[in-house]
């Protein structure tokens, strides 16, 4: 029989006086309890109760170890109790990881909403443009750009990666502002060293040209690629949520605002887990409200 089920039963009789008392108090026939504590005894090798037909009383063993049951089981409920607390409470370490330049520029600027409903859960953030392994790496939740990832992970749709052509008020002055993407051949270009030799591709309507500007500068950095057009030394292709302050501050114009370029899916992945915490499930609901697509699938965390 399981153990302490069995403890249980001999601490509720030597508590309630006998065993048909006890037997009320936990829902069960006499006939159980009796056999609880007569698993107890043969487990033990020795008797707990001097039982009569009129009273019972503990042998010395079972006064020691009535003791010494009730403080297990006591020690048992707090534990319980703390995990029933955890469970509920949105409190801990949560682990995330997102690219650098989502991460950076949207990311954390949208914090502070969460810290405000979330406050005793300390963020553990990890920005790289690297697809880290979750679990080898002991991440909860990440960020994810491109192309759908391993079937074994939730992957909630969020808003799409979308990508703007900018140049600065300065170098459009200087060497004129193109009406039409097919007259950026003649321009200057600063390109990204990962995607430096990749097409602009744009679309309006059912219209679509391809574009492949000679880049003049190169660089490894996103942001050092921003500066760059911020100082007038050429066309960017970048990430929108990147540009987007520059453009309304004016430091940046935006190009050929009917056209649109390529963007690419972007996804909030972790593993699915019926036991997941509440600090996990709601970063993933402040997620989903901050960066969600409306055309995704109904929230999980809400089954």
């Amino acid at each position: 029989m399981d153990l302490f089920r069995s403890m249980h039963a001999f601490v509720a009789t030597v508590q309630a006086g006998s065993m048909s008392a006890a037997a009320t108090n936990l829902g069960q026939s006499p006939a159980m309890v009796g056999q609880h504590i007569a698993a107890l005894e043969e487990r033990l090798g020795t008797r707990l109760l001097n039982r009569t037909t009129r009273r019972q009383s503990l042998t010395d063993f079972g006064a020691s170890y009535f003791e010494q049951c009730r403080d297990i089981l006591d020690r048992i409920a707090l534990a319980e109790e703390a995990a029933e607390v955890q469970r509920t409470t949105v409190r801990g370490r949560l682990r995330i990881t997102a690219p650098t330049t989502f991460g950076a520029e949207a990311l954390m600027p949208t914090l502070a909403g969460y810290r405000a409903a979330a406050a005793e859960v300390e963020l553990d953030i990890a920005l790289t443009d690297r697809n880290v392994d979750l679990v080898e790496e002991g991440f909860d939740v990440a960020f994810r750009i491109g192309a759908m990832p391993d079937s074994s992970m939730i992957a909630r749709p969020l808003m799409p990666y979308r990508m703007a052509i900018c140049a600065a008020p300065a170098y459009l002055a200087r060497r004129g502002t193109p009406s039409h993407p097919g007259e950026l051949g003649g321009h200057e270009a600063i390109a990204f060293t990962p995607s430096a030799r990749s097409p602009w591709r744009f679309t309006r309507g059912e219209e679509n040209i391809e574009v492949s500007p000679v880049p003049m500068i190169t660089v490894n950095n996103g942001q050092a690629v921003r500066a760059a057009a911020c100082a007038g030394l050429g066309i960017i292709v970048q990430p929108e949520i990147l540009l987007k302050r520059d453009i309304d501050e004016g430091r940046l114009t935006r190009l050929f605002p009917q056209w649109r370029l390529g963007e690419r899916p972007m996804w909030l992945l972790y593993y699915r887990d019926r036991r997941m915490t509440p600090r996990l499930r709601s970063f993933i609901s402040f997620a989903v409200a901050a960066f969600g697509s409306s055309a995704g699938p109904e929230d999980p965390t809400k089954i």
